[in-house]
């Protein structure tokens, strides 16, 4: 029949494991249950006696420690990088993100060259019609450059907008489980496995009834 054995402790685990059992000492005058606490048994040597005894005090909550063990690697192991849209190479997104950032770029240049050729020759002949025209055709190609840049800007912030809650939230949602099945661990390991065996290692040595014959 397969047995359900707890997994070894781990090196990082250990420290609260003590920390666990000196609370349960520290706190030991609160609970009759343990109230042969510094006179069948001292501090000193129920603590002893209990680290020796790791082993098969852990077994009792063998089933919370794996899953905690088993969270926190998940936590810790690194996210896996997003997949990208589109190869810039193959169209697509990339394509489209080429578009987005060389319209204004392009647009701005021929914005200012016919604006500055426009205005020269509107200096030097005012009543030559082409140059009223270069300067109409900078200001078209201005505003296509403004457009052009709020609309990679709202791109960029939709982006930020859609992609940073969902990390935070996935990172929340891991934080919250490894706590929860830290706190699970350590309730268990408490209730049914430091207490017990601290309870049996003073009733193991309690004085014989006076009143049996």
């Amino acid at each position: 029949m397969h047995m359900n054995v707890a997994p070894h402790l781990l090196t990082e685990d250990r420290a609260e494991y003590e920390r666990l059992l000196d609370d349960a000492l520290s706190t030991a005058h609160a609970r009759p249950d343990l109230a042969g606490v510094g006179t069948r048994l001292t501090v000193a040597q129920l603590r002893a006696m209990t680290l020796n005894a790791t082993a098969l005090v852990t077994t009792a909550a063998a089933s919370e420690y794996d899953h905690f063990v088993k969270v926190r690697e998940q936590s810790r192991a690194p996210a896996a990088p997003r997949a990208p849209l589109a190869d810039p190479g193959t169209g697509g997104a990339g394509v489209v993100a080429i578009v987005t950032v060389m319209v204004p770029v392009l647009a701005g240049t021929a914005a200012a060259i016919l604006l500055l050729v426009g205005a020269v020759l509107h200096a030097l002949a005012p009543t030559v019609v082409f140059g009223g025209t270069l300067l109409t055709a900078g200001f078209v190609f201005a505003a296509l450059a403004a457009a052009g840049l709020l609309s990679a800007g709202a791109g960029l912030l939709l982006t930020a907008l859609r992609n940073s809650p969902a990390a935070a939230d996935g990172t929340a949602a891991a934080d919250d489980e490894l706590s929860r099945a830290r706190e699970a661990w350590r309730h268990a390991l408490l209730q049914r496995g430091i207490l017990p065996f601290l309870r049996d290692a003073l009733a193991a040595t309690a004085p014989p009834d006076a009143t049996k014959p």
